[in-house]
C-alpha cells in the first residue's frame, strides 16, 4: 500500500468500529463481532485485500441494497453424526462460516472427521480464519467458497468461475500454523480493487479480455469484470503453456464441492443480477475438520509439520535471495510488524469510513485522518 496519504489506526479501534457499522446495520451484537473480527484478522495479517477494505463494497452496501440479510438464520437442513448441510438464508456469511467450522470441529471430536456444506450464504472473508480456529483445536482444517463468475476456463475468455479458493490449514510446533490460504485464480478481484484504490495497473497476465489479450487497467477490469468484459485467469495463467489447466480444474473441484453436496447455486446463478436486478449472491462453501488425535498424538504431529517446514526455509535459496518461505509465514510476519502501528488506511478507505459512520450516527468514533 502506498503509504502517501496513508494513516495507520490502531486495532482495538478499527474492531470496534466495524462491529459499530455492522450493529447498526441490524447485525446482532454477538455477529457483529465475529463479522468484525474475521476482518480485522485480515488486517492484522497483512491481507489487505479483506479486511476494512471491504466493509463497505461488500457488506455495508449489500445491506443496504437489500441482497444480503444481516440477521442470519443458521438452518441445518440435513445432519448425520459426522455431516451436516447448512442453509444461510442470505446471511453474514462471516458467521455462517464460524458456525459451520465449529460445527465441523465438534463432529470430528466425535468422529474423528467433520464435514459441513453450506447454501445460501454470502462472502465469508478469508479462508484463513476458519483454518486458524480448526489449527488451534489441533486439527487440520479445509474450506473452500464458489464467489460469481470471473476466471475463464482454459482457453476460454467467459467469465464462468468463481476465484474459488482451495484452502489448507495444520498446525505446527512453530509461532504460527501452516496456512495455505489462495485463490485458484492467478489473482484476485481484491488484489485488483487494492491497486484501483492506489491508482496503478495491474500486471499483464492476471485478466484476459474478449479477445484473448491480457488487460491491465484496474479500474476499467473491475467493471469488465461486472460486465463480462474481462475475465481472470486461473492459477498457471493464459493457456496450457504455465499450466492454467491446474487453477482451472481447481476451480472446478471447488465448485463442485460449493454446489453439489448442498443443492446450492453455481457458475452464471451466482451473478447477483436477474432480470438486471441485483438479488442475493447464494455462495456454496465446504468446511472440513480432520481430528489429529485420531491418527497420531498432536505433539508429534506438529513436531513433523514443524520439521518438514524449517527444512523448506533452510534448502538452497536461488541467486539473489536470502530467504525462503513457507505458507502463512508472511501473514505471521505481517502480524508481528503491525501488531504496533495497526491498519494502514488509505484516502480512499479514509472516505468510506467517513461516510458510513456519518450515516449510521456513529458519532462516538473519531479518527486520526480528520
Amino acid at each position: 500500500m502506498s503509504e502517501e496519504h496513508t494513516v495507520w489506526i490502531d486495532f482495538d479501534t478499527m474492531e470496534e468500529f466495524m462491529t459499530a457499522v455492522f450493529a447498526g446495520l441490524g447485525v446482532p451484537e454477538d455477529e457483529a463481532r465475529i463479522c468484525s473480527d474475521v476482518l480485522i484478522t485480515a488486517d492484522k495479517r497483512g491481507i489487505d485485500s479483506h479486511g476494512i477494505g471491504r466493509l463497505k463494497t461488500v457488506y455495508y452496501d449489500r445491506i443496504r441494497e437489500g441482497i444480503q440479510e444481516p440477521e442470519t438464520v443458521f438452518e441445518i437442513v440435513r445432519e448425520t453424526p459426522a455431516t451436516a448441510v447448512v442453509d444461510g438464508h442470505n446471511g453474514m456469511g462471516h458467521y455462517i462460516g464460524y458456525r459451520s467450522m465449529k460445527l465441523a470441529m465438534e463432529k470430528a471430536k466425535s468422529t474423528g472427521m467433520g464435514m459441513v456444506a453450506v447454501r445460501n450464504s454470502t462472502h465469508y472473508g478469508i479462508c484463513g480464519y476458519f483454518l486458524l480456529m480448526a489449527a488451534a483445536g489441533n486439527m487440520i482444517g479445509v474450506t473452500g467458497s464458489n464467489a460469481r463468475p470471473s476466471i475463464a476456463p482454459t482457453f476460454g475468455v467467459e467469465n464462468m468461475l468463481g476465484t474459488n479458493p482451495l484452502t489448507y490449514g495444520m498446525p505446527t510446533d512453530e509461532e504460527f500454523p501452516f496456512i495455505l490460504d489462495c485463490a485458484t485464480s492467478v489473482a484476485q478481484r481484491g488484489k485488483i480493487e487494492v491497486h484501483a484504490r492506489e491508482g496503478k495497473d495491474i500486471p499483464a497476465g492476471w485478466v484476459i479480455g474478449r479477445d484473448g489479450k491480457p488487460k491491465t487497467d484496474s479500474e476499467q477490469i473491475l467493471q469488465d469484470l461486472v460486465d463480462g468484459n474481462a475475465a481472470l485467469t486461473p492459477l498457471g495463467g493464459i493457456g496450457e503453456e504455465t499450466a492454467g489447466y491446474k487453477g482451472y480444474g481447481y476451480a472446478t473441484v471447488v465448485e463442485i464441492l460449493s454446489a453439489a453436496l448442498q443443492g446450492g447455486a453455481f457458475l452464471k446463478g451466482l451473478l447477483g443480477f436477474e432480470d438486471g436486478k441485483k438479488v442475493p449472491y447464494r455462495l456454496g462453501h465446504f468446511f472440513i475438520a480432520v481430528d489429529i488425535a485420531a491418527f497420531t498424538e498432536p505433539e508429534e504431529f506438529k513436531k513433523t509439520a514443524g520439521d518438514i517446514l524449517r527444512s523448506l526455509r533452510a534448502s538452497e535459496k536461488a541467486p539473489g535471495h536470502d530467504r525462503i518461505y513457507t505458507a502463512g509465514e508472511k501473514e505471521h510476519l505481517a502480524w508481528l510488524e503491525r501488531k504496533e502501528r495497526g491498519v494502514p488506511v488509505g484516502r480512499v478507505l479514509q472516505k468510506e469510513m467517513i461516510a458510513m459512520r456519518d450515516e449510521l450516527g456513529l458519532s462516538r468514533f473519531r479518527f486520526p485522518f480528520e
